[in-house]
């Protein structure tokens, strides 16, 4: 395989593993909304005939995790040596806090749904990691992502815009709105779609090597 198909695939990897991720991620969301459809979720019981959904969830986060990291090493690969250090080392250590802190999260839903009277301490404990930290590390993310997009001209500047306006609202709203957590997965979508269809343009637009042997 030849670099140039190598710059091509990245882009595409970045675009698939995002979409994965966004999807993943909305559906556990979701999953957990329809159990906890109102209020918070650290003083709101949960329903026994809604139990399904949160255990669904919770089978749900490992794979969005791993696509996020997949997601995350193909934009890096995308930007190429021209990345600033000061914004890729935010990129990553928001990436990967955020990843860690969604597996804290579930991990202690895990243990207090698999507890016959679970504890309120579990519960806000769970629930906090999850709406607190990991949306806020995720806030990051968009905001450093956006920026390096916008400093290196890999997006165009409404969608640079659009990551800084959601990263804003991730950051200062947090669980304050119910259903917020969506804007994440959303922004997620959105970049993957847009990723995937310059690729397409870019491959059309490029012709095959013929010099390569067979």
């Amino acid at each position: 395989m030849t670099p140039t198909t190598d710059r091509l695939e990245t882009p595409r990897a970045a675009g698939m593993a995002g979409v994965a991720f966004a999807l993943l991620l909305a559906a556990a969301i979701v999953l957990m909304r329809i159990a906890i459809p109102s209020g918070d979720a650290a003083e709101v019981p949960i329903d026994p005939d809604r139990r399904w959904a949160v255990q669904a969830a919770l089978e749900i986060v490992p794979f969005a995790g791993i696509f996020f990291l997949w997601f995350m090493g193909a934009l890096r690969t995308h930007t190429g040596d021209a990345e600033d250090r000061f914004i890729a080392t935010v990129f990553l250590g928001s990436g990967f806090v955020f990843v860690a802190t969604l597996f804290a999260a579930a991990a202690a839903a895990g243990t207090v749904l698999a507890e016959g009277t679970p504890s309120d301490f579990g519960r806000h404990y769970a629930y906090t990691l999850l709406a607190t930290y990991a949306m806020r590390m995720a806030a990051v993310f968009v905001l450093a992502t956006s920026t390096i997009g916008r400093m290196l001209g890999v997006f165009p500047r409404p969608l640079a815009m659009l990551g800084t306006v959601v990263g804003l609202l991730l950051l200062v709203i947090g669980s304050g709105v119910p259903w917020s957590e969506l804007l994440f997965p959303a922004w997620a979508l959105i970049l993957s779609l847009y990723i995937l269809r310059v690729r397409r343009g870019t491959a059309r637009r490029t012709p095959p090597d013929r010099t390569d042997p067979p």
